[in-house]
């Protein structure tokens, strides 16, 4: 029997999920349940594991457990941004080995061409919009990153636009940046309207329960998951919850569940539109990764996410949120001064998976246990990729893509703790110091 020792807590008041179509939950799982096929975690990757799960076995039921509600944990988090090229930032021109960078372009493409469809289908109101993304960057050093990853883009045939500081604010309105790279391919949206749209058009033959979080779990011929009311029996388990996954006796000591902070403004008026200028909606990546992301989103408000921690059990401290807000609104007037009487009107925290050598898992775990684990932070398309391809790998398919995510070694091996969050930590707060100004 294992102990799960921790559970999800997110903060109260993620803006994607309160300012998305509000929608009722799938009650709670009670009592006890028999079934083939069982996913812990209802987020991106869960969702489109039962979705093709449920496809590949028509006549089987596809219990989805979800600790939480789904659109408020950290699928609904992000910062809505579908990204289909590589961005290896080991790398001097961040995409590194083409080969390895070209497998990569397709298994996020598949992904984001997974969603689109889906969307398209079933008419899910998500604010999805082909927008591309633009990496800028505040200072000599940042440009020197886009001219490189100019170059490797290049490299696997995508072509880019880059574009001069004076240039900017007929993209962005704002005039803060210094030089962008456009790319694109990127796909915006409202992350939290996705999720629930996605699991309201789940095929009939999953079964979601919601604000179910598993306390125990007994694996054995078949898994049992056990809550405080009930269990599920389950012959095959895939486990889709990123960072927890260690906490149900997988990858321990290989996942680094680390924290992401985000404001999203009240919307803008008229007349702070007509101010601000530029395209109605865009998306900013910096070009040094511990920098600022700024969204303008399709119904005029403003996203400003930066600042990391690093917790171990998965679960957020309010003070690090309460001290984050801060650096949001230093980005914001930065950038926008042209807009100082507007007020952020939410902030939260947001969970991603990452590892040391930046490998996700993707396959077999134990006898009758899977999992796609840790997407390094593109969970909109990887982990949608993941998601799909292991139902279909289970499914008895087999293909390049298929065999470029097992042939993976997996997240690395960390230090033990205490030594481990101090030297995350550490690092997280050097990074944040070094990109200056791309704050």
């Amino acid at each position: 029997m294992q102990k799960i020792t921790s559970l999800p807590a997110d903060d109260a008041l993620p803006g994607w999920y309160h300012t998305s179509r509000a929608r009722t939950p799938r009650p709670a799982h009670v009592g006890q349940k028999k079934a083939r096929w069982a996913i812990v975690g209802a987020g991106l990757t869960g969702l489109a594991a039962a979705r093709q799960l449920a496809l590949n076995f028509p006549n089987d039921e596809v219990v989805l457990i979800e600790a939480q509600e789904v659109g408020f944990g950290s699928a609904g988090r992000n910062a809505g941004f579908a990204i289909d090229v590589p961005h290896d930032i080991g790398a001097k021109d961040y995409i590194g080995d083409v080969g390895i960078a070209s497998k990569v372009l397709k298994l996020n493409t598949v992904g984001q061409d997974y969603l689109k469809a889906i969307v398209a289908e079933h008419q899910i109101e998500c604010q999805m919009v082909d927008a591309g993304k633009y990496q800028a960057a505040v200072g000599a050093p940042g440009i020197a990153i886009l001219e490189a990853y100019r170059s490797g883009l290049a490299k696997i045939g995508r072509e880019t636009e880059m574009i001069a500081g004076k240039d900017l604010p007929d993209h962005l309105g704002t005039s803060y940046y210094k030089q962008a790279l456009y790319i694109p391919g990127t796909v915006l949206l409202q992350p939290s309207a996705l999720v629930k749209g996605l699991a309201d058009s789940l095929p009939s033959n999953v079964t979601l329960y919601e604000n179910t979080p598993i306390t125990d779990i007994d694996y054995g011929d078949k898994v049992t998951l056990i809550h405080a009311n009930g269990k599920i029996t389950a012959d095959t388990l895939i486990l889709a919850n990123n960072g927890f996954a260690s906490h149900f006796g997988f990858l321990k000591g290989r996942l680094l569940p680390t924290f992401l902070y985000g404001s999203l403004t009240r919307q803008l008026t008229e007349d702070e539109q007509r101010r601000l200028g530029g395209k109605p909606v865009w998306g900013v990546i910096p070009a040094h990764p511990f920098g600022s992301t700024i969204r303008r989103t399709l119904d005029n408000r403003i996203l400003v996410r930066n600042s990391f921690s690093f917790y171990p059990d998965g679960r957020p401290r309010a003070k690090q949120l309460e001290s984050y807000k801060r650096n949001h609104r230093k980005s914001f007037a930065r950038r926008f001064p042209m807009l100082k009487g507007v007020d952020f009107e939410y902030s939260w925290s947001g969970a991603i998976c990452l590892s040391d050598n930046h490998e996700g898992f993707f396959g077999k775990l134990a006898p009758n246990v899977y999992g796609a684990l840790c997407c390094n932070g593109l969970g909109i398309t990887r982990g949608t990729a993941t998601g799909k391809l292991l139902a279909d790998m289970i499914a008895g398919e087999r293909n390049d893509t298929i065999d470029f995510l097992l042939a993976s070694p997996g997240p690395n091996k960390t230090p033990p703790e205490p030594f481990l969050s101090i030297g995350v930590n550490s690092v997280l707060k050097w990074g944040h110091f070094r990109a200056g100004l791309e704050v």
